[in-house]
Formats: C-alpha cells, sequence, structure tokens
C-alpha cells in the first residue's frame, strides 16, 4: 500500500461519512469532507505520476473510490431534492454502463486496462465542481444559484458525451479484437 492508494482508500472510506452527514443535514462538515476527499483525488494522482508510484490496484481503486463517492453523493443529493433527480438517473447511468462495460469485457476475456478519456476527466471535475457547490451553498448560504444551473447543464453533457465516447471505444475496440 503506497501513498496514492491510501489516499484513494481514504476516499473511499469517507463515503458513508459524507452520506450520513448529509442526511442528518449537517452539511458544513460534509461539504469539508468532501472537499478534502476531491483534493486527494488530485493528490494522489500527482504523486503517482510524478514520483513514479503507479500501481495495478491503484488503476482500479482510484475510479472506484471517484465513483463511489460521486454517486453515493449524487444520489443522496437527488433524494434529498438538492439536485435535479433525472441529472442522477443520467450520472448514475453513465456509471453503471462504464461498470457493465468493463465486467462485460472481462467476461469476455478481452484486456482491460482502465484508462481515463479526457472527457471522462472533465466529467469528474465537473461532478465533484457541481457537488462542491451545491454542498458550499447550502452549508455557507452563498446564493450560487446560477453557477449551479450552469454546472447541472455542464455535467449532463459531459456526462453524455463521456457514456458516448466509452461506448464508441468499446464498439470500435470489441470489433478490433473479433476481426483479429
Amino acid at each position: 500500500m503506497n501513498f496514492p492508494n491510501a489516499l484513494s482508500l481514504g476516499r473511499l472510506l469517507s463515503v458513508p461519512v459524507i452520506v450520513w452527514l448529509l442526511l442528518v443535514e449537517a452539511y458544513m462538515p460534509a461539504f469539508l469532507i468532501f472537499v478534502l476527499a476531491g483534493l486527494s483525488d488530485a493528490v494522489d494522482g500527482y504523486v503517482a505520476k510524478h514520483f513514479a508510484q503507479h500501481t495495478e490496484i491503484g488503476r482500479f481503486l482510484d475510479p472506484i473510490a471517484d465513483k463511489t463517492l460521486l454517486v453515493a453523493i449524487y444520489i443522496t443529493l437527488g433524494h434529498q431534492e438538492i439536485l435535479p433527480v433525472w441529472l442522477v438517473i443520467l450520472v448514475v447511468s453513465r456509471d453503471l454502463l462504464i461498470v457493465g462495460g468493463a465486467l462485460l469485457a472481462y467476461t469476455m476475456s478481452q484486456t482491460l486496462r482502465p484508462t481515463p478519456l479526457l472527457i471522462s476527466k472533465v466529467n469528474t471535475a465537473l461532478q465533484i465542481a457541481l457537488a462542491a457547490t451545491v454542498l458550499g451553498d447550502i452549508a455557507f448560504d452563498v446564493g450560487a444559484g446560477a453557477v449551479v444551473m450552469v454546472l447541472v447543464y455542464a455535467v449532463a453533457a459531459s456526462t453524455i458525451l463521456s457514456g458516448a465516447q466509452y461506448v464508441g471505444n468499446w464498439m470500435r475496440d470489441s470489433g478490433a479484437e473479433e476481426a483479429g
């Protein structure tokens, strides 16, 4: 277990704490822990890349931690009617599509190397920004309604584009493997 993997594991373990804080409407601590979790994602990626600490488990643990954190936050905020339910369904469906595609590739004995797409990185950054903005707005009453609406539509657009690119890549790659 190296430092980046420990950060990813910590992010994963923060999920039930953040969800519980949201459910009991303790928005300020939920916001603070969420921001720390988001920062840990940036730090673990930087450390892994710049200090040659990439590991095979880290290639899976990091995206699992990211997806678990964001899906749990989005579902909770959707349940509380803080985020639009249609957006929650879109975000969760895309993540299920990615996980389902990975499982399908694995069961079909296709080589699986989780490589995030640029649009997927943008999507994750926008999802984090939206969740942090919403939580910060609730916790500190800063009046970020207009920013939230822009982020809602940016997340929706990047989610659709990312999901479409994953599907396109899978179709291309599975066709190439069948032909080879």
